[in-house]
Parts: structure tokens; sequence; C-alpha cells
């Protein structure tokens, strides 16, 4: 059973800087959490400066240092640490025959699933000496399907669910759980940046069957549910948040919203 819920706890959200990650350490704040929001990026944490019960921490989650001294921020400054949210990542292109390809590989890898395996291996023993809490990794629906010329990103994020639900098993009896979320296609800059017009946006927003994109926001909602005692027997678990794409096989697209007068 899960024990008492500290009247403050404490969060770490990384990727914290913008997107889903920055909504998260919002939201986190808004709901009475202390939390430590790291990025690799100190101007990207600006939106910090100021916050009562936020810390930012520049850091890059590929570095060993950097994951210890994340963690070490929260439980110097509040003595306990009880959810963490792996959400840095990156995207890009990769094409098997271009020239950077395993250079580009490497390097997605490192943030995206180095960054998975360094972030549980110091931060589930803080939440265990804090009396139990939880780890969300933030995947995609990219890791349980493929896209075009995105193999790197694609094995990336099938790492980090796999490693999710690895850590799950090796955590559970010290009260910690571990699951992912698999955000759809979200309106944020890691997405539409890899976005070539209008008219593609467009295309793909017509193979959501929801008939639109995800919002940081409600990401957020489900990292904060998966964080939350509400999900105190849940563990192992990959919830997709993608608007209903993953639920459909792909011969035929999903029927268009009928027109209102």
């Amino acid at each position: 059973m899960p024990g008492p819920v500290p009247e403050q706890p404490v969060g770490l959200v990384t990727g914290a800087g913008a997107g889903i990650g920055r909504a998260t350490a919002e939201l986190l704040h808004e709901r009475g959490y202390r939390v430590v929001a790291v990025d690799v990026s100190a101007d990207a944490l600006a939106w910090a400066d100021g916050l009562d019960g936020v810390r930012g921490v520049v850091a890059d989650v590929a570095d060993e240092d950097g994951n210890r001294r994340m963690v070490a921020a929260a439980v110097e400054a509040w003595g306990r640490l009880d959810a963490v949210v792996l959400n840095a990542g990156i995207a890009r292109r990769t094409r098997w025959d271009a020239a950077d390809a395993v250079d580009a590989y490497d390097a997605i890898m490192a943030v995206n699933a180095r960054g998975v395996v360094l972030g549980i291996r110091h931060g589930a023993p803080a939440i265990a000496a804090s009396g139990g809490g939880a780890i969300v990794v933030v995947a995609s629906t990219s890791g349980v399907r493929a896209d075009p010329e995105r193999f790197a990103y694609n094995a990336s994020k099938a790492a980090a669910i796999n490693l999710a639900r690895a850590a799950a098993l090796d955590w559970a009896t010290r009260g910690v759980r571990v699951n992912v979320l698999a955000p759809g296609p979200t309106a944020t800059a890691i997405f539409q940046g890899g976005t070539a017009s209008p008219e593609h946006l467009a295309e793909l927003t017509r193979n959501i069957p929801m008939q639109r994109m995800g919002t940081p926001r409600e990401q957020a909602e489900a990292i904060a549910f998966l964080a939350s005692p509400a999900a105190s027997f849940v563990t192992g678990a990959v919830l997709m948040s993608d608007g209903g794409i993953t639920a459909n096989v792909g011969i035929f697209p999903p029927p268009l919203a009928e027109a209102t007068s």
C-alpha cells in the first residue's frame, strides 16, 4: 500500500525549458510540488527565475555528473525526492546512407536512451530513500511504430520504453514506480520544427483520429497522473496519449469529423 503523501512533494523534470517539460514543471508547481527544473540551456530556464519553490539546474542528461547534480539539488534544497519526469529529448531526421548517420544515431541515443538510464540510476535511489514515489519516462508513439528517415529517434524511444519496463521490475519492491507516457503529435517546438509546411501539418492532423494535435498541457496532465498517488498500483505501463493514432492499423484513414452548419 502507498505511504502517506508529503505535504509538499518534490518533483524533478528534465527538458523543462520548453514544451511538455515546461508544461509539466509548471503544472506540478501549481499543484503544490517543489520543483527542480532541468535543461541544458540556462536561457530556457529563465521562466523559473524568482518562482518560489522552483529551482533551475543547467545539466546535460547524457552526463552522469549532471544527473548527480540535479538529484542532489532536490535533496539538498528540500530533503527528499518524490517524482522524476525524464522528458529531455532530441530529434532529427537520419538517412541510412548519410555521411553523419552514425554520429546522429549516437547523439540521439545519448540523450534519449542514455539519459533515461542515468536519470533512473540516480533518481530511483533518492525516491526510495524518501519513502517511495514515481518516475515517468516520456517516450513517443515513435517508440512503438516507425517513421521514415528517423531510425535513430525510433530506436531511442523504443529503448526508453523498455528501459522503463525493466526499471519497473527492478525497483518495484523498493517503492519506486516507473511508467511511460508515449505522446503523439503535440504542438511543441521539437515536433513543429520538423514540419515542412502548413500543408504537411494539415496532412499529419488528418491522420489523428481526434483531428487535432495534443497540447503540452494535456501531456503534462497525463504525466502528473502517472507521477501521483492516484496511480499507486500502476508500474511498468505505457500510456499512449496520441489522439488515437496507434489505435489505427493504418490501412484506412480515420473518419473526418462531420461538418456542422
